[in-house]
């Protein structure tokens, strides 16, 4: 057997790291279905929205600015509602929670699948390193203020990575160092924001228990995106040299994060990491619910102090 075939065999659903979304929503009618996907203007988020909006469902689609949002109207269904929502901007997140929740619109899923990978040199906005700010806070605040949005049987995606165990913190969520100004590496601090992602989805799953709303966790795969637009043109020239072994396509980048968002196979699990539309057993790190706990709080007064020092708001 060669390593490709031992590398990109199915699991134990059929599905596998050369699944499509395509494949894996093959049969599936979406009809009378809402999901909201945040980064949905390119990459991973515009298949997803693509595929899901071709078996008929309803799209919210949320990118940077409006323009981004609505630039990919004419590839999806005449229902698609794009809306704009800046992850690292508190104001943007919580404006576009408002106008949703107004709207009384029914969500059957949401789809964190916006993020920022490997900044070359530290960025922070309102103190806090901004992979992190991106990729976490901004989707911790999103979901929570959707929390009532989701119909009885809602389901939370949260796009993770393996990187939450490639490039981790020996001891995990760096809790006296959000800001990362203490030796900032570009791929830690990715990795960093990606088991926060986790931790969310676990501890969330455990806020979620007597309800019957899910949330899991995906690793969509290694996959030459614009989240790639920062790695050093030699590494990228590398990983072209190994695309066939090891790195997806677009279209096999998003079907982990279409299979769980809405394949009856995963109804009612909760909790979960998958990767190749399969469960994966993510760190140790992912797993400790102290440290989940302790993010969440962590999180929440983070999010507290912005708002409380109404640094994002006018005047």
């Amino acid at each position: 057997m060669s390593l490709v075939s031992i590398f990109k065999r199915n699991g134990p659903n059929g599905l596998g790291f050369s699944s499509t979304a395509e494949d894996v929503t093959d049969g599936l009618e979406l009809i009378g279905k809402t999901v909201l996907i945040t980064g949905v203007n390119s990459g991973l988020g515009l298949e997803t929205a693509r595929v899901l909006s071709s078996k008929g469902a309803t799209v919210v689609g949320l990118a940077r600015t409006l323009n981004k949002a609505e630039s990919i109207s004419p590839i999806l269904n005449n229902s698609y509602f794009p809306m704009a929502c800046e992850l690292s901007e508190p104001r943007s997140v919580l404006d576009c929670v408002e106008i949703l929740k107004n709207s009384k619109v029914l969500l059957d899923a949401i789809i964190c699948n916006a993020g920022i990978m490997a900044l070359p040199k530290l960025q922070q906005k309102y103190g806090v390193e901004l992979q992190f700010l991106t990729n976490h806070i901004g989707h911790f605040m999103l979901v929570e203020g959707l929390i009532d949005s989701l119909n009885e049987f809602g389901r939370i995606t949260i796009v993770s990575s393996l990187a939450h165990k490639m490039f981790s913190y020996r001891d995990g969520i760096q809790f006296r160092d959000f800001s990362g100004a203490q030796n900032y590496d570009p791929h830690k601090a990715y990795g960093h924001s990606k088991l926060a992602n986790l931790l969310f989805c676990n501890e969330l799953s455990r806020r979620l228990k007597a309800t019957t709303l899910v949330s899991n966790a995906i690793h969509p795969g290694v996959i030459h995106t614009n989240l790639l637009r920062h790695y050093n043109p030699f590494i990228r020239y590398g990983m072209r040299i190994a695309d066939k072994i090891f790195l997806k396509t677009v279209e096999q980048g998003a079907a982990t994060q279409c299979y769980v968002s809405v394949h009856p196979d995963v109804e009612g699990m909760s909790g979960n990491y998958f990767s190749d539309c399969n469960l994966e057993q993510p760190s140790a790190h992912a797993q400790n619910k102290v440290m989940a706990k302790r993010l969440w709080d962590v999180s929440e007064n983070i999010v507290s102090t912005i708002e409380k020092d109404k640094i994002w708001q006018d005047g």
